[in-house]
């Protein structure tokens, strides 16, 4: 990542992208779904939105 700073930054992304990887789910599509949803998804909610609930 070239610093500390660059690790702590690109570390939560690494972690959605593998973790979405690990139950079979396409990274890219399962981070542009999320994405488009999240701005009006109720925080008590967010277990819908984990990757292993996904369906394309």
């Amino acid at each position: 990542m070239g610093s500390v700073g660059g690790g702590k930054a690109a570390a939560p992304a690494y972690t959605l992208i593998e973790t979405a990887k690990m139950n079979g789910v396409d990274p890219e599509a399962w981070l542009t779904w999320v994405l488009e949803r999240l701005p009006h998804h109720k925080v008590n909610r967010i277990h819908e939105l984990m990757p292993w609930v996904w369906t394309e």
